[in-house]
């Protein structure tokens, strides 16, 4: 009895204050601990769900001839088939804010990878080409909430990191891409030729990307920042920030009234909400007729299709090292207008290119045209930089996306027509570069040095 005394004595006898301050700073290492695992799940969760946003649209460029002859396709049809992406990112991104405030965003990136899985695995069995057009709106709906919202996820989850987030994002996006154009006809050719299993094989990539997800869909994984708001409960600093809640359904009261009292913003006032929305159609116009047509137009030129696939898949990859650099660039920049411009140039020069030795000078065309494309990450970037809070970005986002994939429907169904009717790629390459011109010229007013809170505020 008198040998237990002693520390009995001194366990009666630490001081609260000590035992408080040790759990406290236990809770905040297991907390530090959770949170690392928290981010590097987001960022694959992120880089996974990239990969995805092009596959759906690249592949099926790399197999056009054969998906236009099994279907019975004309070439007005084909060019409506390479209409529907911009159409489906239109209808169905602008979507994509109301259900976030409602599920959280990363449930309805989760829901997005779900459908792109779906649509890619049934669009190739489905049918003739209305079965084929469904299935791809299907995929193509969950491609279009999830470019919605990922400029909308790296601001809030990475606010101090946006170019280098924007970067790895759409490095893995243009990664994604490349990948697709370049492997879809040797996988079919390897898989014994039908473009049925070289178009569904791709449902795969989508099924791993829905994993990292699945967290943030169960728990709404608290983002850095969100305990701020909940006071001092635990000694913290009682300091509000009405960011960290967005996607969080753990949120404290007042965090979770500032959000919901997050004004909303008339974009249709802005003008950098235009201009970067006007860019924003434009370059998906030249990316969509590029992703669409671009081996076709080798491939009319003499340039034999698997050849022609790893043209376009070079096109696709040159965004691997320039989505990094570009977006970091960007940042640094007071005004993205010259970052514009020199793209502009390389896509004009590649136009010409096309039009006068399509196969002589096919492998430079091809980079040259893939680095115009980068012209898609400066605008995302430029989505990130022309907000200055996090619903602000959501609601510039979904407004320029929205808007300008309705821009972009057009184009690549007037590049089939013109191309159909008459005869050659003439006139279609004609039009590809006289798009070129107002797209330098929005974007150099989008990348002036202003925010749409300053001109959209009611």
């Amino acid at each position: 009895m008198m040998g237990l005394m002693p520390s009995e004595e001194t366990r009666t006898m630490t001081p609260p204050t000590v035992r408080s301050s040790a759990a406290h700073d236990a809770g905040k290492a297991g907390g530090a601990s959770t949170r690392a695992w928290t981010m590097r799940l987001l960022v694959l969760g992120i880089v996974l769900s990239a990969l995805n946003l092009r596959p759906a649209i690249t592949s099926l460029g790399a197999l056009l001839e054969e998906v236009r002859d099994g279907l019975g396709m004309s070439g007005s049809v084909a060019g409506l088939l390479t209409s529907v992406p911009p159409l489906c990112f239109a209808v169905f991104g602008v979507m994509a804010p109301r259900l976030a405030r409602r599920f959280g965003a990363g449930a309805v990136v989760c829901a997005g990878m779900v459908a792109i899985a779906t649509g890619l695995l049934i669009r190739p069995y489905a049918g003739g080409t209305a079965g084929f057009l469904a299935g791809s709106a299907l995929a193509l709906m969950g491609i279009a909430v999830s470019n919605v919202l990922m400029p909308v996820i790296v601001k809030h989850w990475f606010p101090d990191r946006v170019g280098s987030m924007t970067g790895l994002y759409s490095m893995a996006l243009a990664l994604g891409t490349a990948l697709a154009a370049a492997v879809t006809v040797p996988l079919t050719d390897t898989l014994g030729g039908s473009w049925q299993t070289g178009l569904a094989l791709w449902a795969g990539l989508a099924v791993a990307a829905v994993l990292p997800w699945l967290p943030f869909v169960r728990g709404r994984v608290t983002p850095p920042g969100a305990e701020k708001a909940a006071g001092t409960a635990t000694g913290g600093n009682p300091v509000q920030d009405p960011e960290a809640t967005t996607t969080s359904a753990q949120a404290s009261a007042p965090a979770e009234h500032a959000r919901v009292e997050a004004p909303r913003l008339r974009m249709a006032r802005s003008r950098t909400a235009w201009a970067l929305a006007v860019f924003f159609g434009l370059q998906a116009t030249a990316a969509y007729i590029t992703m669409g047509w671009m081996a076709q137009i080798f491939r009319d030129a003499g340039v034999p299709a698997g050849t022609a696939g790893l043209l376009l898949a070079v096109t696709m990859v040159m965004g691997v090292p320039l989505a990094f650099v570009i977006p970091r660039l960007a940042t640094r920049l007071p005004h993205q207008g010259p970052i514009v411009l020199a793209l502009g140039v390389c896509g004009l020069v590649g136009y010409a290119g096309l039009y006068l030795a399509p196969a002589a000078g096919a492998w430079a065309w091809a980079v040259l045209l893939g680095i115009a494309n980068c012209a898609f990450p400066l605008a995302l970037t430029m989505v990130g930089m022309r907000a200055r809070t996090g619903p602000g970005v959501a609601q510039l986002s979904a407004f320029a996306q929205s808007t300008g994939y309705l821009i972009s429907i057009p184009g690549p169904l007037l590049v089939g027509v013109l191309y159909q009717h008459s005869g050659g790629w003439g006139l279609p390459i004609a039009l590809m570069s006289a798009l070129m011109i107002p797209q330098m010229v929005v974007g150099f007013l989008a990348g002036r040095d202003r925010t749409v809170e300053d001109e959209a505020a009611r």
